[in-house]
């Protein structure tokens, strides 16, 4: 049955975070379909008129929210990708959850080489493949129930992504874990974590 369900993902031009949910074709058909982002700042909506689908797209690119029309070939079979029309790159994608969840991951690593714009032209990351293994495998750590977790006992956190490592950064105490992401041996370090502390506390 799993071609009943579409997987939407999109990444929110407000906090930086991927969002990623599944709605059955029904769901598609029958109602106004939303998903928002956990920070309720952005939500990906889909209209059905009997005939066409109409997104209203947050792009995490370029902070704007475009709309697409869609035949309905197009949103519930295969793969599809929406366009960001300022950068010309797939800012939303719709299908199977692992290609969604896979190109997301990409578009993250795009939107923060496009935040970073280094003047010398010279490459965003040290190593762009090894930040990737380390954004992936963070990710696969933070899907873990209380995967990354703060000493404060926070659980909010953000992430900067920088040129040889990513920090992370606890919402509610402010304290940073650095993550270096430059080597092969720091991806093996890290895969030998199934948790993260970041050290916070009690000040």
């Amino acid at each position: 049955m799993s071609s009943e369900m579409r997987t939407f993902g999109y990444l929110c031009p407000k906090c930086g975070k991927t969002v990623m949910a599944a709605r059955s074709v029904f769901a598609l058909e029958a109602s106004n379909a939303e998903i928002e982002c956990s920070c309720g700042d952005s939500a990906l909506r889909a209209d059905f008129d009997g005939e066409r689908y109409r997104f209203y797209v947050p792009c995490g690119l370029c902070g704007e929210t475009h709309t697409a029309v869609c035949p309905p070939e197009r949103v519930l079979r295969g793969a599809a990708a929406l366009g960001c029309t300022r950068t010309k790159q797939f800012c939303c994608f719709i299908g199977p959850e692992g290609i969604v969840e896979k190109n997301l991951r990409e578009l993250e690593i795009l939107a923060e080489k496009e935040k970073r714009q280094e003047p010398e032209g010279g490459e965003a990351f040290l190593d762009s493949v090894i930040m990737y293994e380390v954004l992936s495998e963070l990710k696969e750590i933070a899907s873990r129930e209380n995967g990354i977790t703060c000493g404060c006992g926070g659980v909010e956190y953000g992430m900067e992504i920088r040129r040889s490592a990513v920090d992370l950064i606890c919402r509610r105490c402010g304290a940073k874990l650095r993550v270096p992401a430059a080597t092969d041996r720091d991806l093996d370090d890290l895969c030998c974590h199934m948790k993260l502390v970041i050290p916070g506390g009690a000040r």
